[in-house]
């Protein structure tokens, strides 16, 4: 990930784990350059992983495309959500490490 906008969702979704204490976060870009956070979430009558919250929360902004979305903290396994509604977008996870995984 060499892209300084795409360094800044990795902060963005940094920031938001660490002070939400949640088991991941995800950071995504649309197509016009907005941004997105979103944490997972988990209750009795709903469970989604931060890829689906993050997607679930641009949608409801009228987004039309996504460039890039990064997740921190356990890896979300609904990489699907994001892939379905714009395959062309890039998604990254950031592991325990600081590593970077594309998915």
């Amino acid at each position: 990930m060499n892209s300084p906008e795409d360094m800044k969702l990795v902060t963005l979704a940094n920031a938001t784990l660490t002070r939400s204490g949640a088991q991941q976060a995800a950071a995504l870009r649309d197509n016009t350059g907005r941004t997105y956070v979103a944490i997972n979430v988990k209750s009795p009558a709903l469970q989604l992983d931060a890829f689906e919250a993050v997607l679930t929360v641009a949608l409801a902004s009228g987004i039309s495309g996504i460039e890039s979305v990064v997740a921190c903290g356990e890896q979300p396994v609904n990489i699907a959500a994001i892939k379905e509604f714009s395959p062309s977008a890039t998604v990254f996870y950031i592991n325990g490490a600081g590593e970077e995984v594309q998915l």
